[in-house]
């Protein structure tokens, strides 16, 4: 039996909201042009991994190159500071760099944050268990690092270094965290509660969660190897009296739904009809598919959904996942930037047309976006 439970538009009539700017921290480096042109190339990026990266089941990934996080944000404020924390502040950064406008809009009063995760960083907690298990007493642990053990540290060092006083969330949902967090962007520019709203997802590689993910897989088929990274998009209400919004995307729908036993295609096959639906548009205008990758049952179910629903459409796949790696909580938010980079390599042939984000995960939990393309 597969029960599932529809997301529902929360907006107050203010507009659908826009996408005016992205950037990413990825295998490919630091920045949205690494990322685009890693894509557009096609580059893989699987590597054998260094004593650094600690034991994991099969020594590789797809690791974001060089990355310290001393190195990258400098020693202030840094030394207690985790992985997923590092990527989130560095790929929030990258944005807010990329352009004077970004940094303008996106931070201060009303600007908003909104990051999608799985756990936080599953490594600092192991590694601050077993420090109380491990020491001379069990509160013989290192207190400045104990933040890093709460899922949500990423997104409040991320809102204290670059002055982000709106709402701050942590919303999990593993592989479908960054549509959860869109979604939540979404709604908050619709109830007013945010002026702008920096809006992504992270997931760092670890031995914490390498070894997880061995043994929480069904044991039916081959896992891409995992990746990591922080993919971060600034959502505003969109201002077609601003000539200088950047609009590079309209969110047309977010649907997201539960799957409580079985195939997690009829429910992703609802999501994704609902959303045309919601957003009045035919399958024919879809012009590219980003899927989440999902290994096993998940990714098949997701692969005929889309195939089911989309098929007639011919549109272009533009899943990430053979070539950066199961990034997990941040899947979704990179297979926006992929739409958004696939978008502005061919202008032409993508303008007026629609990209859709699938995503399943083993939790159970589907959805999809629409963004239309300019």
């Amino acid at each position: 039996m597969t029960t599932l439970t529809q997301g529902r538009d929360t907006g107050t009539g203010t507009g659908r909201p826009v996408i005016t700017a992205w950037s990413a921290v990825s295998p490919y480096g630091i920045g949205r042009a690494a990322y685009a042109e890693g894509l557009r190339e096609r580059r893989g990026t699987v590597t054998g991994l260094g004593p650094e990266h600690g034991s994991t089941p099969d020594g590789v990934g797809c690791v974001v190159p060089a990355f310290g996080v001393r190195e990258v944000l400098g020693k202030k404020g840094t030394r207690s500071m985790d992985r997923v924390t590092g990527l989130a502040v560095t790929a929030a950064g990258a944005l807010l760099d990329d352009a004077e406008r970004n940094r303008a809009v996106g931070t201060g009063e009303g600007a908003a944050f909104a990051l999608g995760t799985t756990t936080g960083s599953a490594q600092s907690m192991m590694d601050f268990t077993r420090d109380s298990l491990t020491g001379d007493q069990p509160f013989f642990v290192d207190p400045a690092r104990f933040p890093n053990t709460v899922m949500n540290c990423a997104a409040g060092q991320s809102a204290i270094w670059y002055r982000l006083k709106g709402p701050n969330a942590t919303i999990a949902g593993g592989r479908t965290a960054g549509l959860h967090a869109l979604n939540y962007a979404r709604r908050l520019l619709g109830s007013g509660r945010a002026r702008t709203v920096l809006c992504g997802a992270a997931e760092e590689f670890s031995p914490a969660r390498a070894w997880l993910e061995h043994h929480c897989g069904d044991g039916t088929a081959a896992a891409p190897p995992l990746g990591e990274g922080c993919a971060m998009l600034l959502v505003e209400p969109h201002a077609p009296d601003d000539p200088g919004q950047p609009v590079l995307a309209e969110i047309l729908a977010v649907e997201l739904g539960v799957v409580l036993h079985g195939d997690p295609r009829p429910a992703l096959v609802a999501c994704l009809r609902s959303a045309l639906r919601r957003a009045g548009v035919a399958p024919e205008r879809v012009t590219a598919v980003a899927r989440s990758g999902a290994p096993g049952r998940e990714g098949r179910g997701e692969a005929e959904a889309v195939r089911e629903v989309l098929g007639a459409a011919d549109a272009a796949d533009v899943t990430p996942t053979a070539l950066i790696g199961d990034t997990g909580a941040a899947a979704a938010a990179f297979q926006a930037a992929a739409l958004l980079s696939y978008a502005a390599d061919r202008p032409a042939a993508a303008a007026g047309r629609v990209g859709v984000i699938t995503s399943v995960d083993r939790s159970g939990s589907v959805g999809c976006a629409l963004l239309g393309l300019r």
